[in-house]
């Protein structure tokens, strides 16, 4: 199972000006590396979790169906399943009829039920299901203890921006971090 990501962030859930008024900051002079660390934060937290914060589309690439006729989707929460293609041996794609599928976007990992399900004609990635995931399109959707927990992590990476340089962040993570992320982690076996 693969997931890419189809679409970029329509923007960061922190703004500068919410940043910057965490830090304390006044004036522009640091705006383009807090910028960065806006955006690092985000990209850690999303990876940590299995999160997309803001929607935006993803593709989940499958070499065939489940066993249990339910596919889990660790990148949520899932809003819409947007298509499901299947490819045939002759490698051209046919698209499913989503309308029987059952979702349940908001499980950790999503669930997708699948009513009828054709077997694919390709070997690897004979199956690609589009969907769109994410709180919503503005960083107001975001929980705020996701927010909170990025703003200390930017806070972090800030003092840390003359001993490590932004191609190596993030260098640490603060202190109470892994706790205010522990409900929204991935959770195994």
């Amino acid at each position: 199972m693969t997931i890419t990501e189809l679409t970029p962030p329509p923007g960061e859930p922190l703004t500068l000006a919410e940043t910057k008024a965490h830090l304390r900051i006044d004036g522009t002079a640091e705006d383009d590396l807090l910028t960065a660390l806006i955006g690092t934060v985000r990209t850690h937290l999303e990876r940590e979790t299995g999160l997309s914060l803001l929607t935006r589309s993803f593709r989940l690439y499958l070499d065939d169906w489940p066993a249990s006729r339910v596919i889990q989707i660790a990148k949520g929460p899932v809003q819409t399943i947007e298509s499901v293609k299947v490819y045939g041996t002759d490698g051209m794609p046919s698209d499913i009829d989503v309308s029987g599928f059952v979702l349940d976007g908001e499980a950790r990992p999503a669930r997708l039920g699948l009513p009828q399900h054709p077997a694919p004609g390709q070997a690897i990635n004979g199956i690609e299901i589009d969907f769109s995931a994410g709180f919503g399109p503005t960083g107001a959707d975001v929980p705020d203890t996701l927010k909170r927990a990025m703003l200390l992590h930017a806070a972090l990476l800030y003092e840390f921006r003359g001993a490590v340089t932004p191609g190596q962040q993030p260098a640490a993570v603060p202190a109470g971090y892994d706790r205010l992320i522990a409900p929204f982690r991935r959770r195994g076996l």
